[in-house]
């Protein structure tokens, strides 16, 4: 395991680690090619997602939807679907996680990558459209299989041509693989440990409880996917966004200083939290670009999928759909995330934490500069007197948790009683003077992910208010992300082995989510972001290829105005159903 482990690590630190140098830092390869493809189509499009972002709000409305046009949902369907798979634990944790390592100027960035990410989005949904299979000529979505597949296999394969088949095939096999695991059984696992963590609540009851409820829905197939996520998406989505607007009310005179602050920090930022490279503007950048991408999943070819499935014979209409996606999981939610962690301040605060010393988040820093350190893996014994570091200097190492340094410890968690004694690091533990060996001690240390974003809710709402929207949330958002990656992953094997496995991806699907929750998986992490990264290249590659069909379609779509027409037929379609409900209700 531990060989696995480090092979894995490796690979995950070449794909989103490394790339090319600058400034003393990093850009990793992966957010060079997503930012970069994202740069290109946004010019080659015109700036599409700022002047069509109205248009994309329109159709998703319905108003021009006709039922009688091919596919299994509507477009609100495919973009709640589309939402419930990107709006997850990435908005609560992933933007705490910005803020934590980059600064409040992370946000900044996270924003820009949304807006390039917003043509990436519309440019993959076009594609999907256009070179989607249709499966049956019925109109009613089957049990099982539905009536379209699409996604990046199938504008791989077809918009390329049969000699790319082999990377169609190579795409669909790593996003199944990656459905199974980030998709899937790393929700179930986020969800029953924090209920274990909560209530106390055994992983395997909570694990059945997640299975019982995802498998209720996708045995449905996307038609009863669309259904609920077009229910259960804006329902989360606005419990948590309502929790937030309460707490920026009763913060309202810190809002506008938070924004001055986000982007100050953007250009010119200070000091992050975490004591690793803080204050460097390119650290700043980066992990706001990162978890941008994470958020909203542009270019990563899974959300194609589900907008393949749109009831529609204009691929572009679905595409301006897909807008309005990382305008909504990324600058909307994500902002109200950061700007809570911002104006409650929590997001520089510490708070009373037990340290282990024989792991957990616990790392050692040495200050390389004033509030700027740097991680150290060789560390030698620690005098302690009186809670104090004796050591000082460029040499002294100090205990750190969550990359941030531990400025005083106590061996109590009340942090009544001062350590005295030598912190042993290599043997993860400390020895006071009285000789007692301790695995622990506490101090007042700095919070990162979920549990920042829960700390920001509790302190802006009263009582335990803001504690139970986070958890609600952290339920509700795994949950529909497992539904909808569910989704993807069947697309998956359809295209790889026909409809006769998608059922029985569906039984394995719904296993692997119990074993997720059952199971620690620190392993499926790193290989769901090995998995993930390789993923992304062929179809940014594809995106790259294609762009010329993006643009010829997306300009015949404006020039012909075929909405005007949809509409005509939506309202037509709308008064049929009328007469319909009304000549039964006579007859009854």
């Amino acid at each position: 395991m531990d060989v696995l482990e480090s092979i894995l690590g490796t690979a995950s630190s070449y794909l989103w680690d490394r790339g090319i140098p600058f400034q003393g830092q990093e850009i990793p390869w992966v957010v060079i090619a997503l930012l970069g493809t994202g740069l290109f189509l946004t010019v080659r499009l015109g700036f599409l997602q700022v002047r069509k972002l109205g248009h994309g709000f329109a159709v998703t409305s319905g108003i021009y939807d006709d039922p009688a046009e091919p596919g299994d949902v509507s477009h609100f369907q495919a973009l709640t679907t589309a939402l419930s798979a990107t709006v997850g634990i990435g908005n609560i944790a992933g933007v705490a996680l910005a803020i934590h390592w980059g600064g409040p100027g992370a946000l900044f960035w996270m924003w820009m990558t949304a807006l390039v990410g917003m043509a990436t989005k519309f440019s993959e949904v076009t594609l999907a459209q256009h070179y989607r299979q249709i499966e049956s000529p019925d109109r009613d979505p089957r049990k099982w299989e539905g009536t379209v597949s699409g996604g990046p296999m199938y504008y791989i394969e077809r918009g390329l041509g049969p000699r790319f088949k082999p990377l169609a095939v190579f795409f669909a096999v790593m996003l199944g693989l990656t459905a199974f695991l980030t998709g899937n059984a790393i929700q179930a696992n986020t969800v029953a440990d924090t209920f274990a963590t909560e209530f106390a609540i055994s992983p395997w009851i909570t694990g059945l409880v997640t299975t019982a409820l995802v498998g209720m829905v996708i045995v449905g197939g996307i038609g009863r996917i669309g259904k609920v996520t077009g229910i259960l998406a804006p329902i989360m989505a606005a419990v948590y966004v309502a929790g937030a607007l309460i707490i920026l009310a009763g913060h309202y005179d810190q809002i506008l200083p938070a924004f001055a602050l986000i982007f100050r920090e953007a250009f010119n930022p200070t000091a992050s939290i975490a004591g690793a490279g803080g204050g460097i503007f390119l650290l700043t950048a980066i992990w706001g670009v990162k978890r941008g991408l994470f958020s909203n999943e542009a270019g990563q070819g899974s959300a194609p999928i589900a907008h393949a499935a749109a009831k529609t014979d204009e691929p572009v209409s679905e595409g301006v759909v897909a807008l309005v996606e990382p305008f909504i999981d990324t600058i909307l939610i994500c902002t109200m995330t950061g700007l809570v962690i911002v104006v409650t301040g929590v997001w520089k605060d510490r708070v009373p934490t037990e340290i282990t010393l024989g792991g957990g988040d616990l790392s050692y820093l040495v200050e390389m500069a004033p509030d700027r350190w740097q991680k150290v893996d060789e560390v030698p014994p620690i005098p302690v007197e009186n809670g104090l570091y004796l050591e000082h200097g460029a040499s002294a190492a100090r205990i750190a948790w969550h990359e941030a340094p531990v400025e005083e410890l106590f061996i109590d968690a009340d942090m009544t009683q001062r350590f005295s004694g030598i912190v042993h690091a290599g043997d993860g533990n400390a020895v006071a003077e009285d000789g007692t060996t301790l695995t622990s001690l506490y101090g007042l240390a700095a919070e990162s992910g979920a549990p920042l974003t829960m700390l920001a809710f509790q302190r802006g709402l009263p009582g335990e208010f803001g504690h139970i929207i986070v958890l609600m949330s952290v339920f509700l958002f795994a949950v529909s992300t497992a539904i909808a990656w569910s989704y993807y992953g069947d697309r998956c094997a359809n295209y790889l082995f026909g409809t006769k496995m998608v059922f029985p991806y569906k039984v394995a699907f719904l296993t692997m989510h119990f074993v997720g929750a059952v199971l620690t998986l620190s392993v499926a992490w790193t290989l769901g972001d090995v998995f993930l990264g390789i993923v992304i290249l062929p179809n940014l590659l594809a995106l790259l290829l294609l762009s010329p069909k993006v643009a010829e379609l997306t300009k015949s779509y404006f020039q012909r105005k075929p909405w005007i027409e949809n509409r005509e037929a939506h309202r037509k379609a709308a008064e049929q159903r009328k007469a319909g409900r009304q000549d039964r209700g006579r007859r009854s």
